[in-house]
């Protein structure tokens, strides 16, 4: 490969566009044009990632055709309520074997589809092998900061994800393979629910070993609703399950565990998400999650009550006395 599209510039896209162009020219779209024009000429995202030099090979744009047309991958890093416009636009400048990678974590609230899902929709011609998805325990901020941590590349085409994991691979940034996209995208997207009510726990004052029931309960919770809809169980025992779920639900970096804090502490949800200057892709997974659960007929104690949180106005300590007071059973 010799060419890269990221679509999105925000923390993570640019973080992962900056990977990339340590081995090959990268492009690198955002939505507002002053923004591409700031980071083509100070090297820097002043606005996500202020203070992390951006690398030479790295160009930005705010012309989408620009962006992808003649890329050897397209990477997608919208949030997901506007993914499937981005995307539509993007794949009619792209050949149907260009290699296609999500990195959202999040499920489409309407059609409770997720990203992949939606560019198969988007782009029924396409050759479906290569699309996939890049996930793992992946705080752009310590990514980009040369942290030692790993990810994983999850696509059909083995040789076409081999590929991939070439480009993004370096010395502080150690990829694997998968071929369970379904498993390592939910994994990704669920996660999210669960960061946020291990937000409300921390905000609570709760200690470590409430810290630690919540992320054992929730790797249940996401793992059997992932192994109905078709995902591989030892997926959620790795890095797009386990290992996300942990360093979302631990780190004060985390923007859903941030939400969960800041509901604890007794702010309304409008306030928190008018604070914010990027997605928490959590507020608006959970209501899909939830409908993906009851289509399953799977039950998940924990979403429900982050939902009840987000948007039935149950107080978090409330929450958690519910949770904890449920009828005791079997721990499988």
């Amino acid at each position: 490969m010799q060419h890269i599209a990221v679509i999105g510039a925000g923390s993570w896209g640019t973080t992962v566009a900056s990977l990339a162009a340590r081995s090959v020219s990268t492009t690198l779209w955002a939505r507002r044009g002053e923004l591409a024009a700031a980071i083509n000429d100070t090297r820097e995202n002043s606005d996500y990632l202020p203070g992390r030099l951006l690398p030479d090979l790295l160009e930005a744009t705010s012309d989408l055709e620009t962006a992808v047309r003649g890329a050897d991958a397209l990477v997608v890093a919208i949030p997901s309520h506007g993914f499937r416009a981005v995307f539509k636009e993007a794949a009619t400048a792209i050949t149907t074997d260009t290699p296609i990678v999500s990195v959202t974590k999040g499920i489409e609230q309407d059609t409770l589809a997720t990203m992949t899902e939606i560019v198969a929709a988007e782009a029924p011609d396409h050759d479906s092998s290569r699309m996939g998805v890049l996930t793992g325990p992946n705080l752009a901020s310590e990514v980009i900061d040369g942290q030692p941590t790993a990810a994983v590349i999850a696509m059909r085409d083995a040789d076409t994800a081999r590929s991939i994991q070439d480009v993004l691979m370096g010395p502080t940034f150690r990829v694997y393979t998968n071929d369970d996209v379904v498993g390592c995208e939910l994994g990704g997207a669920l996660k999210n629910v669960m960061a946020i009510a291990a937000g409300m726990s921390d905000g609570l004052g709760f200690g470590d070993n409430s810290r630690a029931t919540l992320i054992t309960r929730a790797l249940a919770e996401l793992t059997r609703l992932g192994v109905i809809l078709g995902g591989k169980p030892t997926t959620f025992a790795g890095l797009a399950g386990m290992g996300d779920l942990i360093a979302t639900c631990s780190s004060t970096r985390s923007r859903n565990h941030r939400v969960g804090v800041r509901l604890a502490e007794g702010k309304r949800l409008d306030e928190i998400v008018s604070e914010m200057k990027m997605v928490a892709e959590g507020i608006k997974t959970t209501k899909s999650v939830l409908g993906l659960a009851v289509r399953a007929g799977v039950e998940m104690p924990i979403a429900e009550h982050v939902g009840q949180v987000l948007h039935e106005g149950l107080h978090p300590r409330d929450a958690v006395l519910s949770l904890m007071t449920r009828e005791a059973r079997s721990e499988h």
